[in-house]
């Protein structure tokens, strides 16, 4: 009777054993995942960070873009180019051109 009393504590103990080093080593892989897992979320909030930045900037082209839209539609811009890039001008304006000095 003794011996099976031994027998059933050196199996205790290696059955705590195993137990004890399978739960280390679970310790020491979810300790690495979320290791892993941290280097991750910096890098994905890294990137949202630039990303909304981007965003941002697009946001503020468009209204440039949309602005420039509206402008382009006006009486005063279709002046402008008429008398900067086709020389026109209305029929009562008096210009002055510079003399070519030789």
């Amino acid at each position: 009777m003794a011996r099976r009393r031994k027998k059933r504590r050196n199996q205790n103990k290696i059955g705590m054993r195993i137990v004890a080093v399978v739960v280390l080593a679970l310790v020491v892989v979810v300790n690495a995942n979320s290791m892993n897992l941290r280097a991750k979320s910096g890098t994905y909030q890294e990137r949202t960070d630039k990303l909304n930045a981007q965003i941002d900037e697009e946001k503020q082209r468009t209204k440039e873009i949309e602005d420039l839209k509206k402008y382009v539609n006006t009486k005063k811009y279709i002046e402008e180019v008429a008398k900067d890039k086709l020389g026109l001008v209305y029929d009562d304006e008096i210009i002055f051109k510079p003399e070519d000095s030789k």
